[in-house]
């Protein structure tokens, strides 16, 4: 038997294991998911994802140390802050796109994709290569936009 992986990656010289090591937990990855989605607020991730508040609090400020989200306040009166998505975080994009176009494929059964993602330009869909299927433009995160698919999910406004 091999040796078992510990609890973190710092003994893997990978970049997959040091990516892992900061959005490798399910929590952190459905946060990045929603930010791509319009999510901002720590309310609005707390409802949406179900998520206990501490985890959440903790999952955020983790992603704003490492530099994948920034902090900035909304509101003086209380002090309120939301979430975006920093160059870093952005970055994250094709690989949040093949998680979901994975589901889709292997395990979105019967009722389809719960979200689809379109070309704002044309309305064609992403291929594995985030190319349009009907205008064959190369897709950039600005160019799509989230639709709730035959699966149904719930979406939320953008920010």
């Amino acid at each position: 038997m091999g040796r078992m992986l510990g609890r973190t990656y710092e003994s893997q010289r990978c970049s997959v294991a040091r990516t892992l090591e900061l959005v490798g937990e399910r929590w952190t990855l459905l946060i990045i998911r929603d930010a791509f989605l319009g999510v901002r607020r720590f309310g609005d991730f707390a409802d949406r994802l179900g998520i206990a508040r501490n985890v959440l609090q903790d999952r955020l400020e983790r992603l704003v140390e490492a530099g994948v989200l920034t902090k900035v306040p909304y509101q003086e009166r209380p002090l309120r802050h939301e979430y975006r998505l920093t160059e870093m975080g952005r970055d994250l994009w094709p690989s949040i796109v093949a998680l979901l176009q994975f589901g889709d494929q292997h395990l979105a059964g019967e009722t389809g994709p719960p979200m689809l993602l379109l070309h704002r330009g044309c309305g064609g869909e992403l291929d594995a290569r985030r190319i349009c299927t009907t205008c064959g433009t190369p897709l950039e995160l600005g160019d799509v936009e989230s639709v709730p698919g035959p699966g149904g999910a719930r979406i939320p406004a953008a920010a």
